[in-house]
């Protein structure tokens, strides 16, 4: 695997189309691959990924240390490191820590900055913002004003320099989800310098959405509301309407998705501005038997769904790297799997998904590459 790996990296960087081919998995209009896996036994979903330095950057983040799962008494535990990937052939180093163990927040690359809003971790929810900075092989953090609540399991995206922030939870407690819409203008100074709470879409209130940005319009699609259920408890409501929003608009509802994408990789991928990819997710279907599946889930959806934006219609482009092994039961980590609670980052011209959830409670430390074709 380790000397399959090296081939791969130099086949981003040196070889060419016909070369890379050789090497991955075409599907559609990408061709897949692997970079080095996270340096975890494990890997870690609900990490903050980005880029910084011309470097991949993938922060914090949780796990079951033990590789176990909450049906057999494993605890979940955060982590506070920030590993980077100088180059594709290059090999992942931890290169410091965030201020706190976190997941389960924003991730927003912009300019030099990589920047991590919100999040979860063992004592609850938070409304820190912090900006990351990879410059000549260290990090540097700074932090930026707090968020109005504290939020995780939202999503969100930048436009431009505007950091638009959407839906989550507010608290581990909560029975319901949060009906937020917030902005941050990273360009702005002094006392102009604060997030802003802006009007909601006109549809229920979400958590694990995913968003998107084409042009100046911002684009919400799928995500899951709490609903209680008959026993006391709360149910995932999975959602599969879609909403945009335009500051000199206002929200507009568009067309549904076919299906629930919950947890997909986040920001969905801008092609040319004529569409909206989003990358596998949690349709929901095997929510209610994830405890009683265990390690025999099948894993989450892989198909690519394309929103054109001229048409407003919805289309199935391809499917995301897959690769199930014999022993994907008891060793999940020698197959490739879509994942969910991860980032969609965009590095070197690539489309990278750095680990993130594989099956429930199942983390990866594999990192999937997807290279647009010409």
């Amino acid at each position: 695997m380790k000397h399959f790996n090296t081939l791969l990296f130099l086949s981003f960087m040196l070889i060419s189309t016909a070369g890379f081919a050789q090497i991955t998995k075409k599907a559609n209009q990408f061709a897949w691959g692997e970079l080095p896996a996270i340096p975890d036994n494990f890997g870690f979903a609900g990490s903050f990924s980005g880029v910084s330095g011309d470097a991949l950057i993938v922060a914090g983040g949780a796990n079951f240390p033990d590789g176990g799962a909450p049906w057999s008494g494993s605890k979940k535990a955060w982590s506070d490191k920030i590993f980077v990937l100088d180059k594709p052939s290059g090999k992942w180093k931890v290169a410091g820590k965030l201020p706190e163990a976190l997941g389960y927040g924003l991730s927003i690359s912009w300019g030099k900055q990589f920047i991590c809003i919100g999040g979860s971790n063992e004592k609850g929810h938070s409304a820190k913002v912090y900006a990351i900075l990879y410059k000549d092989k260290s990090i540097s953090i700074t932090m930026l004003p707090n968020l109005p609540q504290p939020i995780a399991n939202t999503t969100g995206a930048v436009l431009g320099d505007v950091i638009y922030l959407a839906g989550g939870l507010l608290t581990p407690e909560a029975d319901h989800t949060a009906n937020v819409f917030w902005s941050f203008d990273l360009s702005s100074k002094g006392k102009k310098r604060v997030w802003h709470k802006l009007e909601t879409w006109p549809g229920l209130p979400r958590m694990l959405a995913v968003a998107g940005v084409v042009d100046q319009t911002f684009y919400l699609f799928s995500g899951a509301d709490l609903i209680k259920n008959n026993k006391g408890g709360l149910d995932r409501q999975y959602l599969t309407d879609a909403f945009c929003y335009s500051a000199a608009d206002g929200w507009k509802k568009i067309a549904s998705l076919p299906k629930a994408v919950v947890a997909a990789p986040y920001p969905a991928y801008n092609t040319h501005h004529k569409s909206l990819l989003i990358f596998g997710g949690d349709d929901g279907v095997l929510a209610p038997k994830a405890a009683v599946l265990k390690e025999k889930h099948p894993g989450f959806a892989d198909e690519i769904l394309a929103y054109d934006i001229e048409k407003n219609k919805w289309s199935v482009e391809g499917k995301v790297l897959k690769n199930i092994k014999a022993d994907a039961q008891t060793n999940p980590n020698n197959s490739t799997w879509p994942a969910v609670t991860n980032t969609m980052v965009l590095w070197r011209g690539n489309l990278v998904f750095p680990g993130g959830e594989v099956r429930p409670a199942v983390r990866t430390p594999k990192v999937i590459i997807a290279r647009p074709k010409q």
